[in-house]
């Protein structure tokens, strides 16, 4: 009775350490969205890209400076003597005071700089909605990733059951075949048989029952949580699930239709283009040091010995500059250089891009009509296993079967059951990435 108290205290005592918690995939998926790093990082950084931008209309714009100044001296002069043909005259000590005040306004305006201020405002642009744009891919990686490791955990939690069930029919069946070999009616070499089964379908449980906690703290982690707390997870497909399960991959039917949806809707590739874009225009800005700069500057000022006199006395000014570069010692050229490599890199990045879009799309779109067969297979091979080990496990039990057909039985109907989840979680998953391939990978329904 003692023992048995102390077992109820300790899984009380467990069980209020670590409660239990269901987690549902779009509570992940949000988790994940609001505790990413990355993300916090990237969205941080989108502030640079504004402020980049408002600074380049601001040099379209004169620069305006204004001052003032006041000064203050005094001159203390020590009285003295002066010896003239015979004359002495005497210069008495003096002190003078000077104050002087002054204000102005300058304004200084480039008029011409070979284009490169409206490069840079075109440059911003560019900047910015690529930035946007890679935030946007970003979130969907986030939601793949993570829709990606919670089915992981259910596909796991899944294929535990059937391990389980394996184990119970296991040890149900090595009862069965003891008793009857007590009774004479089978050997002993089947009761030996049996347990061999028996202990490799435990040792499978406890194989995926590891599985099981490596891939929920394979999530956990990636959600930002403690793998030390316990969730609990669904053990039934949702609606939604059950739904893609039926539908299958209804509109996905041409794989060029997919590729040409795909560079309309991709938001890094849509960012690769504006980047591509920027880059085109640092060619720009660089260019820009080989043309004359011509700017202009407009001015105003006042001085005075007294402050209530300050704007009594003005001057104007009004001035064009004109700077001719004739050599740089080749800096202008190197950042011309410079700029060019970098616009033909971001070619070659977008051009990779292209092929990899269509790569994965065609791997991927063959990958879910695979899962789609397989589908169809496995559920049929499942419903003719499970008959099989019907009939077989009867004729066993009659006496006119051999263990040996049980056991071949037994394995096919689970291994069936097991190749049915794999392919059920493979199909929605396949149909996840195609959609996170295409780019219409839905992240706002999880915000």
């Amino acid at each position: 009775m003692l023992s048995i108290f102390k077992v109820f205290m300790l899984l009380l005592i467990t069980t209020a350490a670590y409660p239990q918690k269901v987690l549902t995939l779009n509570e992940a998926v949000n988790i994940a969205l609001q505790k990413n790093s990355l993300l916090k990082i990237s969205s941080n950084n989108l502030r640079t890209f504004e402020s980049g931008k408002l600074a380049a209309y601001g040099n379209l714009l004169p620069s305006v400076d204004a001052g003032g100044s006041w000064r203050w001296s005094r001159n203390d002069e020590a009285g003295t003597t002066y010896n003239v043909g015979g004359f002495v005259l005497e210069v008495p000590a003096s002190i003078t005071e000077n104050r002087s005040y002054s204000a102005g306004v300058d304004a200084n305006w480039t008029l011409f700089d070979g284009l490169a201020n409206i490069a840079s405002v075109s440059q911003s642009n560019s900047d910015l909605d690529a930035a946007k744009f890679s935030l946007e891919r970003l979130k969907q990686d986030i939601v793949f990733q993570t829709i990606s490791l919670y089915y992981a955990v259910i596909n796991t939690q899944q294929l535990l059951k059937v391990k389980e069930d394996d184990v119970r029919q296991a040890q149900k069946n090595l009862e069965t075949i003891s008793e009857r070999n007590k009774l004479g009616a089978v050997t002993l070499a089947d009761v030996y048989a049996q347990q061999v089964t028996s202990g490799n379908a435990e040792l499978e449980e406890i194989r995926t029952k590891n599985s099981l906690e490596t891939a929920k703290n394979d999530l956990l982690y990636y959600l930002g949580l403690d793998v030390l707390e316990q969730y609990t997870f669904p053990e039934e497909f949702s609606t939604e699930e059950m739904n893609k399960l039926e539908n299958k991959i209804e509109g996905y039917d041409n794989i060029s239709f997919l590729v040409s949806d795909a560079m309309i809707n991709r938001f890094d590739y849509k960012s690769a283009q504006l980047q591509l874009e920027s880059a085109n225009d640092g060619i720009t800005i660089a260019r820009g040091g080989h043309f004359p700069r011509l700017t202009n500057s407009i001015g105003f000022s006042s001085n005075a010995n007294r402050l209530d006199d300050l704007f009594e006395s003005k001057t104007y000014s009004v001035g064009l500059t004109l700077s001719i570069p004739i050599f740089s010692g080749w800096a202008i050229d190197n950042q011309v250089e410079f700029a060019t490599v970098n616009a033909k890199n971001r070619e070659v990045e977008l051009n990779d891009l292209e092929r990899d879009i269509k790569r994965s799309l065609q791997k991927t779109y063959l990958d879910l009509q695979a899962a789609e067969k397989s589908l169809d297979v496995t559920e049929k091979n499942v419903e003719a296993a499970e008959e099989n080990f019907r009939i077989e496990q009867e004729k066993y039990n009659l006496g006119s079967s051999k263990l040996l057909d049980v056991l071949t039985a037994t394995t096919n109907f689970t291994n069936a059951r097991v190749s049915l989840i794999n392919a059920q979680f493979a199909y929605i998953v396949f149909s996840e990435q195609l959609k996170y391939y295409l780019g219409v990978l839905d992240y706002k329904k999880y915000e």
